[in-house]
């Protein structure tokens, strides 16, 4: 048994378990977590000139500046999650009401965690997707890209992974049903404009939350005060990336119009 561990210890990869740690991971879970990342990033280093996935250029770029920066949102999103289901559970509809209390117990809060579904826009090779959902595992995904070939890659590492909480969805972001998501992330995707912002919340259900992986704070500022007449309000996170920490980053955070 002992040598079984030593032989999983063996395999995670340094930065990446540190940087779990960082994020207030437990230790037990950030090996497990980082084992799993680590295959993940064996993927991307294997199929990156076929799909054209990332433009890091080794694997410790991968880890630091892609995986452990999808991870930096990680928390916010969990209390985005906690906050929405929260709220579903205090509007029960009016059928919900008439079930006894025994029934909505047992039915109701396992039913809004099936519903509730995070989805990542434009995903590319599953950044922030993946990561995330490695470390979210109780938690539904979708993966939405465009281009079929990287739709190959992830759906290869879907099953590589054994993520049973992960589908991925073949389609432009324009063509998403209404209502369709609690929670829609991007990162590294075409800056925010007027045209693009209304798409996005319309993916929404009620209720929902944008989340932008940005940059510079100043940037942020230009890119909303352009689309400042179609969101209520919004706010702007600062993220911290292990080993990263020259870099700003921030998580732009903008509530559906209810």
């Amino acid at each position: 048994m002992n040598n079984q561990n030593s032989g999983m210890q063996a395999q995670v990869s340094n930065l990446l378990h540190k940087g779990l740690i960082q994020f207030g991971i437990d230790d037990s879970e950030a090996v497990i977590f980082a084992e799993k990342l680590g295959l993940y990033v064996k993927e991307l280093e294997l199929f990156n000139s076929v799909y054209d996935l990332t433009a890091a250029k080794n694997k410790e770029e991968i880890e630091v500046r892609h995986i452990l920066d999808s991870l930096a949102a990680r928390t916010e999103l969990l209390k985005l999650k906690e906050a929405i289901l929260k709220k579903k559970q205090t509007h029960k509809t009016t059928a919900e009401d008439m079930l006894s209390e025994s029934a909505a117990c047992k039915n109701t809060t396992s039913k809004k965690e099936d519903d509730f579904v995070i989805a990542d826009i434009g995903t590319g090779g599953g950044l922030p997707g993946i990561p995330l959902a490695i470390t979210m595992s109780d938690t539904n995904f979708v993966l939405v890209e465009r281009m079929s070939k990287r739709c190959l890659f992830l759906e290869n590492c879907a099953a590589v992974l054994g993520l049973k909480n992960v589908r991925i969805k073949n389609i432009e972001a324009e063509r998403i049903a209404q209502n369709s998501f609690d929670i829609a992330v991007f990162r590294a995707f075409r800056p925010l404009d007027k045209k693009m912002l209304r798409i996005l919340l319309r993916t929404l259900k009620e209720g929902g939350f944008l989340a932008a992986y940005k940059a510079k704070r100043e940037k942020i500022d230009e890119e909303m005060g352009a689309v400042r007449q179609f969101v209520n309000n919004f706010e702007i996170i600062p993220l911290h990336v292990p080993f990263l920490e020259e870099h700003e980053r921030n998580l732009v955070i903008i509530p559906k119009k209810n």
